[in-house]
C-alpha cells in the first residue's frame, strides 16, 4: 500500500498541509501510516520532486508560515494510473491467533479471560469506527457515487470487526462446551464479573453514565475495565463517578487500577469526571490528578455541579 498515492488521493479532494494530512491518516483505520511524521513529509518531498504536487506558503499572524500542498495534473494522472492497477491481496496477521495457537497451556478461566478481553477491545473498536463514520474525512463524498464508495469502505471496516467479534463468541462457545469433560485437573469455575449499579442520565440533549453513591466500588483491574465496557455497550462517551465509588486501592497508583482506567478512556475517547474531596487526594495520586486535570480525559472536582458542567461542555 503506497503512502504517496494515498496522499495524492487526499490532495485530490482538497489542498492540505502536511499536518492536515497527518490528522486524516491518524484518524482513518485503513491508511498506511506508521505513526512517524517524517514518513509523510518525506513522501511530500518525493511527490514535489516528481512534479505531482505544488506547494505554496501562507504567512499567519502569530503562527508559523503554513505550507499548503496541491495536486497537479501529472499527480492526478499518476493517481488514476495507480487506482486502475491490480489490487494487492490483504494479509491476515492477527496477534490473537498466535496467542490462541498455544492457548492450550491456559486453564479454562485464563483462556476465557483472554478471549473476553479481546471481545471488549473489539466492541470498543466498533464503537470508534462508527463514530468516525459520522465525523471523519470519509464522511460525505463530492458526488453521489463517491459517497456510496466511501459508505462501502466504512461498512467494510465495521463489518470486519463485527465478524471478528462473532468469531470470538463462537470460539468461546466451542472451547467451553466440553469443560466438564476435560480429562485433566478441573479448572476453577469461571465467574462472571460483578455488575455494578449505574444510571444513564440525559441532560442538555446529551447522555452520560453516572456511578452515584449507591453500589459496589471500583476495586480491581477488572472493575476498571468494566467502566470502559459499560460506556462502550451503551455507546456513551461521558462518565461521572462519585468518589465514594472508588476504592482506596483505586487511589493507590501502585495497584495500576487507575492507570488501566485512564488508558482505556484515552484510547476510546471517553471523558470521565470524578467527585473527590481533598482528604482522599494525597501523595502520588494527588500528583496524578494534577497532571490529568490539565487534559480532557479524566478530571476531578469538588462538587457535582462542577463535574457535570465540565462533562457536558462540548
Amino acid at each position: 500500500m503506497s503512502i504517496t498515492h494515498t496522499i495524492l488521493g487526499m490532495l485530490n479532494c482538497k489542498s492540505s498541509t502536511g499536518y492536515d494530512l497527518k490528522k486524516i491518516m491518524q484518524d482513518t483505520s485503513f491508511m498506511p501510516w506508521s505513526g512517524n511524521n517524517n514518513q509523510i513529509y518525506k513522501a511530500l518531498l518525493e511527490l514535489d520532486d516528481n512534479a505531482f504536487v505544488n506547494s505554496e506558503l501562507y504567512p499567519q499572524d502569530g503562527s508559523p508560515t503554513k505550507k499548503v500542498y496541491t495536486i497537479t495534473g501529472a499527480g492526478l494522472s499518476e493517481l488514476k494510473k495507480w487506482v486502475q492497477s491490480a489490487p494487492e491481496m490483504f494479509e491476515v496477521k492477527k496477534p490473537v491467533l498466535l496467542q490462541l495457537a498455544w492457548a492450550d497451556l491456559l486453564s479454562d478461566e485464563e483462556l476465557d479471560e483472554l478471549l473476553g478481553n479481546y471481545a471488549q477491545e473489539l466492541r470498543g473498536q466498533i464503537f470508534i469506527e462508527q463514530t468516525k463514520v459520522q465525523s471523519g474525512f470519509f464522511n460525505q463524498g463530492r458526488t453521489p457515487r463517491e459517497s456510496d464508495i466511501w459508505d462501502l469502505i466504512n461498512q467494510n471496516i465495521i463489518l470486519s470487526y463485527q465478524a471478528e467479534l462473532a468469531w470470538v463468541d463462537r470460539a468461546r462457545e466451542i472451547l467451553f462446551r466440553h469443560r466438564n469433560q476435560k480429562k485433566t485437573a478441573k479448572s476453577a469455575p469461571i465467574k462472571e464479573p460483578e455488575k455494578m449499579e449505574y444510571k444513564i442520565i440525559e441532560k442538555n440533549n446529551q447522555r452520560y453514565i453516572l456511578l452515584d453513591l449507591i453500589g459496589e466500588s471500583v476495586q480491581t483491574e477488572e472493575d476498571a475495565i468494566w467502566l470502559f465496557t459499560v460506556c462502550i455497550e451503551n455507546q456513551i462517551t461521558r462518565l461521572l463517578i462519585q468518589g465514594e465509588r472508588l476504592s482506596d486501592d483505586f487511589l493507590r497508583l501502585r495497584t495500576g487500577i487507575a492507570g488501566i482506567a485512564l488508558q482505556k478512556f484515552s484510547i476510546y475517547g471517553i471523558k470521565a469526571a470524578v467527585i473527590l474531596d481533598k482528604e482522599r487526594t494525597r501523595g502520588k495520586f494527588k500528583e496524578f490528578l494534577a497532571e490529568s486535570n490539565k487534559g480532557q480525559v479524566f478530571r476531578s472536582f469538588l462538587t457535582f455541579e462542577e463535574a457535570e458542567n465540565w462533562l457536558l461542555d462540548k
